[in-house]
């Protein structure tokens, strides 16, 4: 039998222990879904500019598109990734119930399965037993360029699944992280039919839903996708490193705008439960940014902010 190990606070990494890494296999229907997900969304990201030059895009596609990229964007980085995973602060019920929300629209996994993925990452960075290293196949120019493949979405094709009640037993016993997780395919739904149904109605054709769906919806998606995926993979191969790390994470300053600060990757690995991480002078991080109002709202709490101290002790001179 099996014990559940809790994440710990100083990094909210579970300790290694007796429980397995990973929890079963996925079936095939997920793996056809998977394909389908990662497949269809690039291959309408690729045909944007054709579709764009014919029939044009108008204010309400793009407004639709922005607005969410910034829910579920926000979502990932403030909800999935800095509350849920870190435990950078915390938030009052409301509040981490939408952001856990927010995060299921960008439709890359169930909060407690992105977030069992994602410190599993950080337990074993680079090493054996990360989900998505670019470095598992080596360090020459072939085996890196498939290993960038593999960790921008390769890894989504393993049979394994990442086990749950090992990396992310705090979220398997709160109810309702686990209502979200049940609620996650419904989700799915709404993210992606959304902007056809408002697009619909608004312009009152066919031509409008199709359209919604298209920037609204799929575009979207897949340009989010994509943006988190370079952190898993560019932000392990490309960049600067000025903090000590167990890693290879590196700051990727062309995306830091897009993916709302999550490209100061190396920041971020030297100190994984800080809320902010662009902790160096003009490294602008959005997603510290709203964590910021959110405290001062009153809507957040024990926020985690950068220590000084102990980054300047990490700093590579």
């Amino acid at each position: 039998m099996s014990v559940a190990v809790s994440p710990s606070p100083q990094t909210g990494v579970p300790p290694a222990g007796p429980t397995p890494v990973v929890e079963g296999t996925q079936s095939v229907a997920t793996l056809v879904t998977l394909w389908m997900f990662v497949v269809g969304p690039f291959v309408a990201l690729v045909a944007a500019v054709p579709i764009a030059w014919g029939w044009g895009l108008s204010a309400l596609d793009a407004a639709m598109a922005v607005v969410g990229y910034l829910i579920a964007g926000f979502g990932i980085a403030v909800g999935f990734h800095r509350q849920l995973t870190h435990g950078s602060f915390k938030a009052r019920r409301p509040l981490r119930v939408a952001l856990a929300v927010a995060g299921s629209l960008a439709v890359e996994g169930s909060p407690t399965q992105w977030v069992a993925d994602h410190r599993r990452h950080h337990a074993f960075a680079d090493r054996e037993g990360d989900p998505h290293s670019p470095w598992r196949y080596g360090p020459g120019v072939a085996a890196l360029a498939k290993g960038l493949v593999f960790a921008h979405c390769g890894w989504f094709f393993r049979p394994e699944v990442t086990n749950k009640a090992r990396f992310a037993p705090d979220l398997l016993a709160d109810r309702d992280i686990r209502t979200v997780d049940r609620l996650f395919l419904p989700l799915v739904g709404v993210s992606l039919l959304a902007p056809a149904v408002v697009g619909g109605l608004v312009t009152g054709s066919w031509t409008g839903a199709l359209t919604g769906l298209f920037w609204g919806g799929l575009v979207r998606m897949a340009l989010l996708h994509h943006v988190t995926w370079s952190v898993n993979s560019i932000c392990h191969v490309v960049g600067e490193r000025p903090f000590a790390s167990k890693d290879k994470a590196t700051n990727f300053w062309p995306l830091a705008i897009l993916s709302f600060g999550e490209s100061w990757h190396n920041s971020h690995h030297a100190d994984p439960t800080g809320a902010r991480h662009g902790v160096l002078r003009g490294q602008l991080d959005p997603a510290a940014r709203v964590i910021w109002l959110f405290e001062q709202a009153g809507w957040v709490r024990d926020v985690r902010w950068p220590d000084p101290v102990r980054l300047a002790a990490k700093r590579i001179r």
